[in-house]
């Protein structure tokens, strides 16, 4: 759900390139979302502390048994972004 309203916002120029080449002094126009560009760590219900995963690695293993079905199905992510820098 997560990659798919990034991709969206991509497609939108809402979110923009910032590695690479291209990004190396400042951001560029990416309309097609590079999924190596970001990684997904879970915030809530419960944390994962130990690593971030990867847009399209699959949730099946590290997912199983975090939603609570008394509470709802309301999930927090934390989202990071590659992004290469130069020196000025």
């Amino acid at each position: 759900m997560v990659s798919k309203f990034m991709a969206r916002m991509h497609r939108q120029l809402m979110l923009w390139g910032y590695y690479g080449y291209k990004g190396l002094c400042g951001k560029y126009p990416m309309p097609i979302m590079k999924k190596s560009q970001y990684r997904l760590q879970m915030t809530y219900p419960i944390p994962e502390t130990k690593s971030c995963k990867s847009i399209g690695q699959t949730e099946a293993i590290w997912q199983a048994g975090r939603e609570f079905p008394v509470n709802g199905e309301d999930f927090g992510y934390l989202i990071w972004r590659k992004r290469d820098c130069c020196l000025q």
